[in-house]
């Protein structure tokens, strides 16, 4: 298997995001993530999805004998996972399985719910699939339940192969994620996706037309924000290029992908271009952003991730200050994404500048943002 891939789903199951793998037979996906879970010390469970049945995944009806209700019973495997607290939960042959199961299925991977059980937060799902014309009694992934995982191929490469039967192979090793940095940094590649968006609104959301194409990845508002999240926990681990763009395209697919990729490349002005956020903070009322919009999204996404990553309420009044001071040489618009993010976590002790605000309290306004903002603080930091 390559390299690439490797690394692609070491990332998401450290970030906790449904992946799902695609490769032929007997390339040793399910080995991969048995090896995988020993490694990390998490329990996995191995669920051969072409061979259940809709209730296994939506869970048993029970008649209670006291009261006459009705509840779902969940199977062992969701049991033991719900007792362990964490692990991984492993659906093979998921191409496999008929469409009533794959309906079922899309709960489980969606709300993360098996019968009347909610599957503990710590509990990463990997769904393993072949393509149709590669399996017995094969289906195309019904296009709810595609959309909910970032895909990946799963190809062996013939070196790294051979070089594992002599030498024996490496268990996949996860990157260790940080919570408080890695929400800052998603933080940053939100902003950054969504200035995409605004530019090409025809890709928020373009389902395929045909259901070999809805098998796989395609844009969504849910496959956007999980490419975010994988961007950011990429970056966070250090991972190469490669394994940032096959995330991105894993979740909202090639064309999609390669048209984000293609434009982020050239929106981000150079780092000796943009402005110090450390400086802005100390300085607020000096601060000026690029003259470039897509810069100067990139800009406030780097001054509120560096605000979010030592959230004190003097940072984040310094926050508004200095975006107070940079749209009043420019249309406020280009702010709000920044300023939604500085009112979700406001923390305690803060005080909203409301003498700075200028051209941006109409905004708010019209954003339905003056309530939210009035409230008291519901969050003391992140």
């Amino acid at each position: 298997m390559s390299r690439t891939a490797r690394r692609a789903l070491a990332v998401a199951v450290a970030a906790n995001e449904s992946v799902l793998l695609w490769g032929p037979p007997g390339v040793g996906k399910t080995s991969v993530i048995r090896e995988m879970a020993r490694a990390a010390l998490l329990p996995v469970e191995v669920v051969v999805a072409s061979i259940r049945e809709p209730t296994d995944f939506a869970g048993l009806p029970v008649v209670s004998e006291v009261t006459g209700t009705v509840s779902l019973a969940p199977p062992a495997w969701a049991s033991r996972l719900a007792e362990a607290g964490r692990g991984v939960l492993f659906l093979d042959e998921i191409s496999s399985a008929h469409p009533p199961v794959q309906a079922a299925l899309s709960r489980v991977v969606l709300e993360r719910t098996v019968g009347d059980l909610a599957l503990p937060p710590n509990v990463t799902i990997i769904a393993a699939a072949n393509t149709p014309d590669q399996t017995a009694d094969g289906w195309h992934l019904a296009l709810p339940l595609a959309n909910r995982f970032c895909h990946l191929d799963w190809e062996v490469e013939v070196e790294q192969w051979a070089a594992g039967m002599v030498d024996g192979f490496d268990a996949v090793a996860l990157p260790d994620l940080d919570s408080g940095p890695l929400r800052a940094a998603a933080t940053s590649c939100r902003e950054l996706v969504a200035a995409f968006v605004r530019t090409n609104p025809e890709l928020l959301s373009a389902p395929p037309r045909s259901a070999a194409e809805g098998g796989r990845a395609w844009p969504s508002p849910r496959t956007w924000e999980k490419a975010t999240r994988l961007m950011a926990a990429a970056h966070m681990g250090g991972e190469s290029t490669d394994v940032i763009e096959a995330l991105i395209r894993g979740c909202v697919g090639q064309r999609a992908g390669d048209r984000f990729l293609d434009w982020a490349a050239d929106a981000p002005a150079p780092a000796d271009e943009q402005p110090d956020p450390e400086a802005a903070l100390a300085d607020p009322d000096g601060y000026r952003l690029p003259a470039d919009d897509d810069c100067a999204f990139s800009a406030l996404a780097a001054l509120t991730s560096a605000v979010l990553l030592d959230n004190t309420a003097t940072r984040w009044e310094a926050g508004w200050r200095a975006i107070a001071a940079a749209t009043r040489h420019r249309s406020p618009d280009v702010a709000l994404p920044a300023l939604r993010q500085l009112i979700a976590h406001r923390p305690a002790g803060s005080t909203p500048p409301w003498e700075v605000l200028g051209d941006i309290g109409p905004l708010l306004s019209d954003a339905g943002l003056i309530e939210r903002l009035t409230a008291p603080p519901t969050h003391s930091s992140l």
